[in-house]
């Protein structure tokens, strides 16, 4: 290898990728996979013929590193480079066109030069949104293709600091379900984030407060509220949990009732936010062994009970949580009537939902019926007083509001009668002349005149006499 060839940079050193830096970058940083890249670049066979180039277009191109959306040799090449630096990659055709080629310009088995500059790039976005909560820069790569499931049980090594001064505020190696980590202190967004990573990546994460430790902050740790962190990650290790689609009958009746004792477990323990999660597993789990073929009727009745747990379960945090999420209250309370519709549970959460909402009509009918089937409920026959208490309360509202409204038209249309009047003067006092500068008196030309063809085909009409009073003509 001479030195104008460059250096081989693939893993395996089979020269098929080679790069000659022309000019140096800045910096460090240079971009991983899912990185948004923005580069210039000139594209040549080796006989020096041009094929391609964004210069001449003036036009720089875009694309996700690492995503196969350009040819092997750029993924591998365009990773390497830092911000500025302008390089020379001479690529085999295994890592570009290979045997077929890109007819007209790129002939078969054609080796391939690339001139590169590296304008920019935008670090990953993990967000769900994609509104830069979460952002990823690949320090190491991992190895294998699977990552972390929901419910996976990770191993990290982690060091998280502020972003607005870097002091440190978590150090260690911890081990933790994906969806439970708030209970070890780890925040949404690393959650969120390792279920991106492969096996022994190493990665920065810049995180926004609102998947970090939110307005609250994190006393314990040292996290102020409202706090960008930034947190470097490596995980060393997972287990991957089964998905709900490999899943037989028992097996996902035992992982349900595994979820839902979890989910009873953190309600007791006001952890409204992670019993949600638990009980949202047992609905995905259960919720299309129902209608089933393939299940036994044994296996069909357990996971209708189950799924009818979690619904009334979920109704019933979603009403304890603050602010109250009514709706969501109303429709997993409603999911489960769907599965049994006489659930006293299900109406009574149900009606305080409906209550909450504002429809203390419809809320009634779900606690009067919790009173037919259970006429001893102390709880369901108060709410009963206090829906018809709100619908009085409401109709009275409605009464006073519409008088209200009623004596704004009345006040309105007398106004318009009045304006009307005056209009009606005004035509008047146009027919029978202007008022002269004496208060009240006629001008001559106004006494002395004849009547009009108009006053004489309406002799009735009321007329302005020379006191400014109204009299017949």
């Amino acid at each position: 290898m001479t030195v104008d060839e460059g250096v081989d940079i693939t893993k395996t050193q089979d020269r098929g990728v080679l790069k000659r830096i022309i000019k140096e970058g800045t910096g460090t940083d240079t971009p991983n996979p899912g990185c948004q890249v923005t580069v210039h670049y000139t594209g040549t066979l080796l006989d020096g013929s041009k094929f391609d180039s964004s210069r001449d277009r003036n036009d720089p191109f875009e694309f996700n590193l690492g995503k196969g959306s350009v040819i092997r040799a750029w993924d591998i090449g365009v990773a390497t480079m830092k911000k500025g630096e302008v390089c020379v990659l001479t690529c085999a055709p295994e890592y570009a066109y290979g045997a077929t080629g890109s007819p007209p310009k790129i002939p078969s088995n054609a080796t391939l030069q690339f001139e590169i500059e590296m304008i920019d790039w935008k670090v990953e976005d993990l967000s769900p949104g994609k509104n830069k909560g979460i952002l990823r820069h690949i320090i190491e790569q991992g190895e294998g293709n699977e990552n972390p499931n929901d419910g996976a049980l990770v191993t990290v090594e982690l060091e998280g600091k502020l972003a607005s001064d870097g002091k440190v505020f978590d150090t260690r190696t911890v081990t933790f379900p994906i969806g439970e980590g708030s209970e070890n202190n780890i925040c949404e967004g690393v959650e969120r984030a390792l279920e991106k990573f492969l096996k022994g990546e190493k990665s920065r994460l810049t995180i926004q407060p609102k998947y970090a430790f939110k307005s609250e902050g994190n006393s314990e740790l040292g996290v102020p509220p409202n706090s960008v962190v930034e947190y470097t990650v490596r995980l060393t290790n997972f287990e991957r949990v089964k998905e709900s689609w490999a899943m037989d009958g028992p097996e996902k009746l035992d992982q349900a009732k595994i979820f839902k004792e979890k989910g009873t477990t953190y309600f007791k323990q006001n952890k409204f936010q992670l019993a949600i999660k638990m009980y949202k597993r047992v609905v995905n789990l259960v919720e299309d062994m129902i209608e089933d073929s393939s299940e036994t009727e044994e296996s069909k009745t357990q996971a209708k009970e189950y799924l009818v747990s979690a619904h009334l379960n979920l109704s019933l945090v979603y009403l304890k949580v603050t602010p109250a999420h009514h709706f969501e209250a109303k429709d997993h309370a409603s999911k489960a009537l769907n599965l049994d519709e006489k659930n006293v549970k299900g109406l009574f959460r149900r009606g305080q939902a409906l209550l909450g909402l504002g429809e203390a009509e419809q809320a009634l009918k779900d606690f009067q019926k919790v009173v037919e089937a259970e006429p001893t409920n102390k709880a369901a026959a108060n709410q009963v007083i206090v829906c018809r208490a709100a619908i009085k309360n409401q109709k009275q509202k409605e009464k006073a509001l519409y008088a209200n409204m009623f004596d704004k038209f009345a006040k309105h249309d007398t106004e318009v009668e009045k304006q009307r009047a005056k209009e009606e003067i005004d035509v008047i006092g146009e027919k029978v002349g202007e008022w002269g500068a004496g208060e009240g008196e006629w001008t001559d030309q106004q006494r002395d005149r004849k009547p009009t063809e108009f006053e004489r085909e309406n002799p009735n009409i009321l007329m302005l006499d020379k006191d400014g009073q109204f009299s017949n003509m």
